[in-house]
Formats: C-alpha cells, structure tokens, sequence
C-alpha cells in the first residue's frame, strides 16, 4: 500500500538530563511494541550537546530535577528541533519535568516562574503543600482506549492547563496538583503525563495509541510474547495498590469538598459509596 509505513523512528530527548526516574524507558517500549505489531523500530538517543532530528516518528522526554530541567529547556530553545518537529505533526511522549518545560513556564527552588518552551499550554507553579509522591492512578479520557492508567509521581510542580483536555481524571494520587483532580495533557499529537513507571512499560494501550497515530503506520494483530502475562500482572498489583491507598480521597479531605470525590473515585473503582459527610461507610 502507498505511504504505509514499515520502520518507526523514536527520538529520545536529552536522556543525560531528563533520565532521572527511568523515563527513558518509553522509548524502548515504543520499540517493543511496534516490533511486536510486525513494524521496524530504532531508537535514536539525543544527549543536550545534539542537535534534534527533524525526521523521527515520536519524541520522547522524560522527568528530571531542577538544574538539568532549566539546562534542556535551553538546550531545546537554542536547537529549536523539537519545535519543529511537533509542528510538522511529531507526535510527543512527555512526563512530569518533560511536560513542565513544555509549557508556557515552570518552577524551581531558585525561581518561581522560568520561560518555557510554550509548545503546550500550560503552566508549573511551585505550591506550599506537600509533595506529591506516591502511586497514582488516572481514569484515562475514553478517546485513548487506555482504561486505567497506573503510574507513580515525584513532582513539588503544580501545574494548570490554560486550556485543551487532561490525559484522564486521577482516582489516588495527586496529579496535575491538588485543586483539581486530572492528570497531564492530551492532544491528537501529545500523551504528557506525572506517572512514572515508565508510563507506557505500565499501559502499554498508551503506547499503542502513539504508534497507531503515526501516519502510514498500520498495526498487524499484537504477536503475543511469553512476558506478556507479567505485564498484566504488574499492571493489576500496581492498580491495586493505588486502591488500597485511597490517596486522592484523603488529599481532597484535606482540602474539603471531599465528598463528592469519594463518590466519584468509589463509582470508578466498584467500591462502596462513601458517606455523605466524607468518611467511608463499613
């Protein structure tokens, strides 16, 4: 067929400095998967001294801490690649510090407010309440086929959408920050996100979704490989344990109007209704 694609390229941004919570990890999934759907892959790494190709299939960026955040949002202006190639049609993977530099500006704890990159409207602030650490577990929007997208978060960012459409709503766990109850960001090019994992190691639908948007590239019925089964597994422990800790019930306790977010998160997940003064019913 015409156009049909048959090899993905995965370009993996500055990895020596966005490396730090095994995010790199999603383009090797993206790899994984596409060989696994009868497609050629490469991954090719991009460190912050190499210029960005113009000509890869998926962008990948990953989390990282305040130094190495302000030197790839720099290192990415001066290249100007990634811009371009997202205007071109790229498609995105980005998480936690990958998303806030993305945006219109982020945070550190040296400066409350540096300039992004402004290719994703958003907007990191810094917040006076605890980091978010711990399991979260996101509803993902329906139009991704992603189900329940489990992941962890490590992030003292707060960060706000200025306007589009979260990657799904957070059932425990903090997410995008404490006043609303989303995580990340999601377009027809872009999958950003604050679940580590790596995010798409934990929900390989998510990586799916990436590939299949890649134009020309059709996906063969999945090959089934003898680790399959452990994914499933690793996913339901991971789920599971996100429901045990029942994290974003007590976060918006804390803050107030918790009762209609247990409701919520008790719908999502089948367990009993809370409630109506926010404490969960025996």
């Amino acid at each position: 067929m015409a156009g049909t694609r048959e090899t993905v390229r995965v370009a993996l941004i500055y990895p020596d400095l966005l490396g730090t919570y095994g995010d790199s990890g999603n383009a090797q999934v993206l790899a994984v998967r596409a060989r696994m759907h009868g497609l050629g892959a490469e991954v090719v790494a991009v460190g912050s001294e190499d210029p960005i190709p113009g000509d890869a299939d998926v962008y990948v960026i990953g989390g990282g801490e305040d130094g190495p955040q302000q030197a790839a949002v720099a290192a990415a202006r001066r290249d100007g690649g990634l811009a371009r190639a997202l205007q071109a049609g790229a498609q995105l993977v980005a998480i936690c510090a990958g998303m806030q530099i993305l945006g219109e500006a982020f945070s550190t704890a040296d400066s409350p407010s540096v300039e992004g990159l402004g290719l994703l409207p958003l907007v990191t602030r810094r917040s006076t309440r605890p980091r978010a650490v711990g399991e979260l577990l996101v509803e993902a929007d329906p139009s991704t086929g992603a189900g329940l997208v489990t992941g962890y978060e490590n992030h003292a960012g707060q960060t706000e959408l200025l306007e589009g459409r979260p990657l799904g709503t957070v059932l425990a766990g903090v997410g995008n920050r404490y006043e609303e109850s989303v995580d990340g960001f999601l377009s027809d090019r872009v999958v950003a996100s604050y679940c580590h994992g790596p995010l798409l190691a934990r929900n390989p639908a998510l990586a799916d979704l990436v590939l299949g948007r890649i134009p020309g590239v059709l996906l063969a019925p999945l090959a089934e490989e003898p680790w399959t089964a452990s994914i499933t597994a690793m996913r339901g422990e991971r789920i599971a344990a996100a429901r045990a800790s029942h994290r974003r019930e007590e976060v918006l306790e804390a803050a107030g109007g918790a009762a209609s977010a247990a409701r919520r998160w008790a719908k999502a997940l089948g367990t009993p209704k809370p409630a109506e003064d926010g404490r969960r019913t025996r």
